[in-house]
């Protein structure tokens, strides 16, 4: 039988490790550096069969099985995927979700004399081993454990478990033991009983009475070699050194507890027994040599880091990167808390393990886990029935339009139509400190908002620069019911708890963002189409009322974003289907249509409303938008308000302007032109079908004025373009007061 190591055939055994075999043929399995044959260390770790990382001692070798070793220094090499590689060319990891009694990890004496007293006991007991194709590469808390097996992953939630995973060998570190040709104990014992001839063998540390070789006295100092060993240099007591000609070498050294399971969580349901909870004596700090041999640290490498003053064990392993690799400091462990302890005088406790012990791929890591990376609102299957063309905006599938956006632009504008708005952002603020909360968190004053009544807010940062916009609705004297942007709906809830605790105020604050979906009813019909489905004297414009709507209970809203009639209607998710379909039965006389982004975004443009992200910068003001009716100076305090008055003193052309052009809106981005230089750029572009011209929002950078006269006519993509008066539809507001 033979397998493939980096394109060479090699004969192996029935029962050889791919490790065992590449040895086998007179090589080492990857680039360098003792062996312990034990999965402790990443001196074999290999791309075998297209995955990387494997530990080619804990894999059986196989007649189609192909090993590509990893370079010496840095990782393995990503293959390019070709034209017919698609998501479909790998078979999913299956994935078997289990509860258990008690699990003991490892099948040693300790793990055995754990499982026999625990069922002795009464207890149903579930042993895990990695010899028994059960690897354990996770414990998290619950406790849950995470094994890896051939045929894929096991989730178990335990109620109780034990990590029985014995002792590792420590691997020497000197000058050269990054040569091949250096074993542990336990792993040239496992090559002598694979019949594998390790040539002239030297013995070194005492723990190798039983191995056939040449014993040697004395302190190990180095190995010498080109490639692969060559001799072993000792020291004795009086300071004499001898070399010793060899072909391999067998040191031992110790052991360190192989705890790093047991690491990964505190849970008081994971208890440790065996050598695995053992405190073995740390190895003495070398002089020299590659400590890490994942990441090629050496000594040099540590005493650098130390010297720029990264003294603690954690900052030593971030800043030399030692123990970061795949063994996860299985190896150098060890050796750094040596080294932090002779440099410091303490000896400091292991870092925390990450799980997983053992690198996984990507798959593995994904089995069983789902996620969507743009969400979908509740009424997705009803956009995509009614034709709804479907893009991501923010982090949402929303609908661009239904196939006929002119058709709903004119539902809206003379007649009624839904909108799907459930990715604005609803957060429910009570408590005593409630209103002192929003006084300070908004530009605008909220003491003097009636119950029942609702106002339109900006939201500035500490610079005074606008982040987010929405309403602030009052329900009573302390509970108030808050919306943000589907943009802004993602930080609002840590926005408003962050600044709630700093000032050390009693609020209760719930995102209700999830929970809710909202369906926009509007247009001039709206209002009738409220009372058919039984609601008795909608609200008037800028109130809200609680409310049974088709039979299920809503929070109506009135505002208006499209500057028709508008009726926001929040309601729990499972039942936004069965509403929306109430709605659009009880319109089907009036001409009801769904209306999708394209027609929301120009119909808002013909009111002149902008959009935070895209008519606003990092740095916009609400001076720069004309939005300082929005603010309050009068008021002692809100965030951003310093900044504001800091900058209401400085000279500040930097504008957001209306413009209208006729025939086509151009594109949005486009630049805009004043006596051939660039002032800025279009931010939101609209060809109006009422208007019958284009109208735009756009930012002239470089001042309003040209030869100390106001700039009234531009060039946008070419073509003239007026500097205009938003808003540029229905500018009294009545329709949407109607």
């Amino acid at each position: 039988m033979t397998l493939s190591v980096d394109g060479q055939h090699i004969d192996f055994q029935t029962g050889d490790s791919a490790a065992i075999a590449v040895l086998r043929h007179g090589q080492h399995p990857g680039s360098g550096g003792a062996l312990c044959l034990a999965g402790d260390c990443g001196n074999c770790v290999a791309e075998v069969d297209g995955t990387a990382f494997v530990r080619t001692c804990q894999v059986a070798a196989t007649d189609t099985m192909t090993i590509r070793r990893h370079p010496a220094v840095g990782g393995p090499p990503i293959a390019a995927l070709g034209s017919n590689v698609t998501r479909d060319t790998f078979e999913p990891i299956g994935v078997a979700h289990e509860v258990a009694d008690l699990v003991v990890v490892g099948a040693g004496d300790s793990g055995t004399a754990a499982a026999v007293a625990a069922s002795d006991g009464g207890r149903l007991v579930t042993v895990l081993d990695a010899v028994d194709g059960n690897e354990v590469v996770g414990i998290y808390g619950g406790p849950t454990v995470v094994v890896r097996t051939v045929s894929g992953l096991r989730h178990i939630r335990a109620s109780d478990v034990v990590v029985a995973t014995g002792a590792a060998e420590l691997h020497p570190v000197c000058e050269g033991s990054m040569l091949r040709g250096i074993y542990t104990p336990n792993a040239a014992r496992k090559l002598r009983d694979a019949g594998v001839d390790l040539g002239n063998l030297v013995l070194l540390g005492g723990t190798e009475a039983d191995l056939p070789g040449r014993h040697v006295e004395g302190q190990l100092v180095s190995f010498v070699g080109d490639g692969s060993v060559m001799a072993v240099i000792t020291e004795d007591t009086a300071g004499n050194q001898d070399a010793h000609p060899c072909d391999s070498v067998v040191v031992g050294v110790g052991f360190s507890p192989r705890d790093l399971l047991s690491r990964m969580t505190n849970d008081e349901h994971v208890t440790v027994v065996g050598p695995a909870a053992q405190r073995f004596n740390l190895p003495d700090c070398p002089s020299a040599g590659v400590v890490c041999p994942c990441s090629k640290t050496t000594i040099e490498d540590l005493d650098a880091v130390w010297d720029r003053g990264f003294t603690e064990l954690e900052l030593v392993k971030r800043a030399s990167l030692a123990g970061t690799g795949t063994c996860q400091g299985g190896v150098c462990g060890p050796y750094l808390r040596a080294f932090v302890s002779a440099r410091s005088g303490s000896t400091p406790d292991p870092f925390t393990a990450r799980p997983a012990s053992r690198q996984i791929t990507l798959r593995e890591a994904g089995a069983s886990a789902y996620a969507e990376p743009f969400r979908r609102t509740a009424l997705h299957a009803e956009n995509l029935a009614a034709g709804g063309q479907l893009d991501r905006f923010g982090n949402w599938w929303r609908p661009w339009n239904y196939g006929d956006h002119l058709g709903e632009y004119h539902a809206v504008r003379n007649a009624v139509s839904l909108g799907d708005v459930s990715t604005l952002g609803k957060m429910i603020v009570d408590g005593p400190d409630s209103i002192e909360l929003l006084e300070r968190l908004y530009p605008t004053t909220v003491a003097d908002i009636r119950p029942g009544r609702s106002r339109y807010v900006l939201l500035l940062n500490e610079r005074g620069h606008i982040i987010d916009d929405g309403m602030i609705c009052r329900e009573s004297e302390t509970r108030f019911v808050l919306s943000f942007t589907s943009g802004g709906a993602a930080n609002a809830e840590s926005f408003v708890r962050d600044w709630a605790e700093t000032w050390a105020l009693d609020v209760r604050v719930l995102d209700r963002t999830m929970s809710l979906a909202a369906i926009n009813v509007t247009g001039p019909r709206s209002g009738e189409l409220l009372e058919r489905v039984g609601v008795v004297n909608p609200p008037k414009f800028l109130q809200h009322r609680h409310d049974v709507v088709a039979n299920i209970p809503c929070h109506i809203m009135r505002l208006s974003f499209t500057g028709e009639a508008s009726f926001e209607l929040h309601h729990a998710v499972d039942r936004s289907a069965e509403l929306w379909r109430e709605l659009m039965a009880a319109g089907a006389d009036m001409g009801i249509k769904p209306h999708g982004l394209q027609t929301l975004f120009g119909l808002r443009l013909e009111k002149g409303h902008i959009i935070i992200g895209m008519d606003t910068e990092l740095d916009t003001t609400p001076r720069r938008v004309d939005m300082d009716w929005a603010v309050k100076m009068s008021k002692p305090d809100f965030i951003g308000r310093q900044a504001l008055e800091r900058t209401a003193k400085l000279a500040d052309q930097r504008r957001l302007h209306a413009f209208t052009m006729e025939g086509e809106a151009p594109t949005e981005g486009t630049p805009i032109i004043v006596d051939g230089q660039i002032h800025g750029h279009v931010t939101s572009s609209f060809t109006s079908p009422t208007l019958g011209h284009a109208v735009m929002l756009g930012w002239l950078k470089k001042g309003a004025l040209l030869d100390g006269e106001p700039i009234t006519h531009v060039l946008i993509g070419g073509r003239a373009a007026v500097v205009a008066q938003a808003p540029f539809f229905d500018r009294e507001g009545t329709r949407a007061r109607v």
